[in-house]
């Protein structure tokens, strides 16, 4: 098998009249792609720093877990998926199975900093 020309014209099209391209080629679709994972990685970080931050709040291993805002994550994200949906059928799907391994993922880690992490007395860090 052979990948796909990066410069080359599409080879297919979409039935849907309401469907509009967002590139010419594959390139520029890849391209865009590079760019959109450089930012969600960014906001990763970010939001990897404040997983961190919360381990500070929590007494156990349940609530690190917190299986109640998991629910909670998972329900909102899903909305968020449904607002932001511009004809991707299954994006809710997609956006629900991506944030239940990012959640599982974070929680490890969260669970590994709380573990190393030594209780205040006084419940004042």
């Amino acid at each position: 098998m052979q990948e796909p020309d990066q410069a080359g014209r599409p080879l297919r099209a979409y039935t849907d009249p309401a469907y509009r391209p967002l590139c010419a080629t594959l390139a520029e679709v890849r391209a865009n792609i590079d760019r959109l994972d450089d930012e969600i990685v960014a906001l990763l970080a970010q939001r990897a720093m404040y997983v961190k931050d919360a381990a500070r709040f929590k007494k156990d291993a349940f609530q690190v877990s917190a299986p109640a805002r998991q629910a909670e994550v998972f329900a909102k994200v899903r909305a968020l998926a449904t607002r932001h949906n511009r004809g991707f059928e299954g994006l809710e799907d997609v956006v629900d199975a991506g944030y239940r391994a990012l959640v599982a993922a974070f929680i490890a880690v969260e669970q590994k900093y709380h573990d190393k992490m030594t209780s205040t007395e006084d419940g004042h860090a």
